[in-house]
């Protein structure tokens, strides 16, 4: 278990660890119950991050030609799926080399662009680097000089995969083994960017020279009913669109082009970049902000304040026949901070829709990125 605390507003959250930490902690027991001859019941591991970890090995087993144990996934306080699963190393000798492969439960590559080649198992760089550093440490302990051979095992994975990004990233039959610092942070927001930037990884490994980001499940929906083709060509973004332009822009996509409601996409005319709620509202500010760009009168601008979403706001504007020049307005100053954003390295767009009111808002740049997307 850690013993690290953060805070994420005024709560006091418990950190994890990874599963290349699990990966890793177990190599490095049952490498040392190969050597040692004798079971360990726990085994310390330096995370990337620095920081030292004891892990609790269980099920250990000692044989002639190999030892295996496990170390059961701990995410702390953040809502993980992998949490409590079992991550085994079987651990046997080989003449030189460390040999690092998949067993059950382990994913399987299927797409370019990922961290690992097609074919290979879903064990990424760093974690295998931890698990070739501990093993490394037993056998200089122990001063054996010949090699390991290493099968890294997730029994309940195949299973787990379906509740994670897994089958939609191309990776196949069981978990990734991941983690960048070995450390599990409660409700990071790193692991959801790492998501976005390896999915549009994909898309430039399949030679594609434009992005399409989407926010959820609104905006799939939206894509597959007028371009159903599009759909998988999508990658979801959520809150994360300034990080999702940056990503777009440092993988040298030529176009990017945003598709979401406008309950969301309303908070770029005001430039805001992350449209969770708990960064910031500001939708009737914005749309306050254009009325009045647009010489609408106070009167009707009065009465968007008092509204609770986008939507009821545009029912008044739609009334008053305010809302044509009114939105004109945004898809200018959304324009406006998006090409702020990307910095021309990269053509970039948005379409902006709302189901209520059959609403499709673009930029100027919308259509070419559109056809651009539609013909690769």
């Amino acid at each position: 278990m850690s013993d690290r605390y953060i805070y994420r507003g005024t709560k006091r959250l418990r950190c994890g660890y990874t599963t290349g930490s699990c990966a890793a902690g177990a190599a490095k027991a049952a490498a040392k119950m190969l050597l040692s001859g004798i079971t360990v019941e726990s085994i310390d591991i330096v995370t990337p991050s620095g920081q030292d970890l004891k892990l609790y090995v269980i099920q250990q087993n000692l044989c002639a030609n190999y030892a295996s144990c496990a170390v059961v996934k701990d995410g702390g306080d953040d809502p993980d799926v992998t949490n409590g699963i079992a991550i085994f190393a079987e651990v046997s000798k080989m003449e030189n080399d460390i040999e690092i492969l998949g067993g059950e439960g382990i994913g399987i590559v299927t797409k370019a662009g990922l961290d690992q080649p097609v074919g290979e198992a879903a064990i990424n760089s760093v974690p295998r680097k931890m698990i070739a550093s501990a093993v490394n440490d037993i056998a200089n302990a122990y001063n054996y000089n010949g090699g390991f051979r290493i099968i890294i095992s997730a029994p309940m994975g195949k299973e787990i995969a379906k509740k994670t990004f897994n089958p939609r990233m191309g990776i196949v039959d069981g978990i990734s083994i991941i983690g960048t610092t070995g450390v599990v942070e409660p409700m990071s927001n790193s692991a959801i960017i790492e998501t976005i930037r390896t999915e549009a990884n994909i898309r430039k490994a399949s030679g594609y020279k434009n992005i399409l980001f989407n926010l959820g499940n609104y905006s799939e929906d939206f894509i597959k009913l007028r371009a159903e083709k599009l759909a998988s060509r999508a990658v979801v973004c959520s809150n994360f669109i300034g990080d999702a332009i940056d990503i777009g822009a440092s993988l040298g996509f030529k176009g990017i082009l945003i598709i979401g409601h406008i309950g969301k996409l309303i908070k770029l005319g005001s430039g805001i970049m992350n449209t969770h709620s708990s960064y910031a509202d500001g939708r009737m500010e914005t749309l306050m902000a254009c009325g009045t760009l647009a010489k609408t009168d106070n009167d009707i601008l009065s009465q968007l304040a008092e509204c609770v979403t986008v939507d009821a706001a545009l029912d008044i504007l739609y009334k008053y026949n305010a809302a044509e020049q009114v939105l004109a307005v945004l898809a200018k100053r959304v324009e406006y901070y998006l090409r702020a954003r990307v910095k021309d390295e990269a053509e970039i767009g948005a379409v902006i829709f709302s189901n209520k009111h059959e609403l499709i808002l673009k930029t100027k740049t919308a259509d070419n990125l559109i056809k651009k997307i539609s013909e690769e």
